[in-house]
């Protein structure tokens, strides 16, 4: 495995086992996943929520079965916001998207597995453009993950999230009519999942930043100061590990362009 670029807060959120067991809750409200029973998991968890996302992503392949999980979470986050090359980025993505999609087919009752699969889909149609990547079939693949997430687990706030944003890019690629028609995508589906997300996880800084997106490519520029304000409360918004880090820095950059 290539050396990944650092996490450039490292050492500002020092996470072992015992302290992420502690705040599983408030860690994991955006992801609803199950608290480990297994340590050694634990310990890679520990290590994501730290900021060392290359070092959970081996620690979770390397302790299997849960740790898959964390090996994909650890390596999308990752690839989303750190991996500078597109050409790593994208191979990231279809790397997770392909073990996520393994792992979905051992464990065809694990939501996360599920959502993985479909976030890093997702990422990886935007990487290509939306409208190459529906053509592919990615979009109906994305949104079928997607719904079994929430089916599975309808407390996972980021697959609400996800799916809203699903609604949101194939309607601004392709127009409610055709979206409507072709790959079921709604308006009002859009809006309503991105509030539910914010209704389970209050706190999300990237619910807030996906909604403002959401709102101004479902609405249009009436919205703007509505989507601004979302992005002021996310970037003021004050993040319990590296991964809420990052989301906080994006919308601290949007605000300055």
């Amino acid at each position: 495995m290539a050396k990944w670029t650092a996490f450039p807060h490292l050492g500002e959120y020092p996470f072992d086992a015992a302290s992420v067991k502690k705040h599983w809750a408030r860690l994991h409200a955006g992801d609803a996943e199950a608290l480990p029973k297994d340590r050694t998991v634990l310990e890679a968890w520990a290590l994501f929520h730290s900021g060392e996302f290359q070092k959970a992503a081996e620690a979770g392949l390397a302790a299997g079965g849960d740790g898959m999980t964390v090996a994909n979470k650890a390596t999308a986050i990752y690839a989303n916001y750190l991996e500078k090359k597109e050409k790593n980025k994208l191979d990231l993505f279809m790397e997770v998207a392909q073990r996520a999609e393994a792992q979905s087919a051992e464990d065809s009752k694990n939501p996360n597995a599920w959502y993985w699969q479909a976030y890093c889909l997702g990422r990886y149609s935007q990487g290509i453009s939306v409208a190459k990547a529906l053509a592919q079939g990615l979009g109906t693949k994305v949104k079928d993950a997607l719904e079994k997430t929430i089916k599975l687990q309808p407390k996972h706030a980021d697959a609400h999230i996800a799916l809203a944003a699903f609604h949101s890019e194939v309607i601004d690629k392709v127009g409610s009519l055709i979206g409507g028609m072709t790959y079921g995508a709604k308006r009002e589906t859009g809006l309503r999942l991105y509030q539910d997300a914010l209704k389970l996880n209050p706190n999300s800084a990237i619910a807030m930043i996906e909604y403002a997106n959401g709102m101004v490519m479902l609405e249009g520029d009436r919205r703007m100061k509505e989507a601004t304000k979302l992005y002021e409360q996310a970037a003021a918004s004050k993040p319990m590990d590296a991964m809420e880090r990052l989301d906080v820095e994006l919308a601290k950059a949007e605000l300055a362009d």
